[in-house]
């Protein structure tokens, strides 16, 4: 069974590779996503199948995100670690990033997301019209 760095990972790998049709199967069926900084409001998706049509529904091309100084703490529960790292957005700059997920029996239950998703977006449209 995969620990929690290893899912957080898969999960990384799975967005930098542009695989989303694939990311829900690393969640419970009952997993909580949260990422308070969402634009226009913060954002609670429930369940598996809510995140299999929220993956799905992500920009198909468009946009490539590249991961670095990539960084995963484990911390005193050992179902949760802390993830930071930086995307970089179509070669644009660079968007710093941290993740709270824990993970139960290998599927990702919950996580607390602080990403810049507008940004991200401005970045892809910017390198998209230039």
């Amino acid at each position: 069974m995969a620990t929690p760095t290893e899912v957080f990972h898969q999960l990384l790998t799975g967005i930098t590779e542009g695989r989303f049709a694939e990311l829900a199967d690393l969640y419970a069926e009952d997993a909580v996503v949260e990422q308070p900084f969402a634009l226009p409001q913060p954002l609670r998706l429930e369940g598996r199948e809510a995140l299999r049509a929220h993956f799905i529904s992500a920009p198909a091309g468009g946009i490539t995100l590249v991961a670095s100084n990539v960084m995963v703490r484990q911390t005193d529960d050992p179902e949760v670690v802390v993830a930071e790292w930086d995307y970089t957005v179509n070669g644009q700059g660079s968007l710093a990033n941290v993740q709270i997920m824990r993970v139960r029996d290998g599927k990702i239950v919950a996580t607390r997301d602080y990403h810049n998703h507008a940004a991200i977006g401005s970045l892809a449209s910017a390198a998209t019209a230039g």
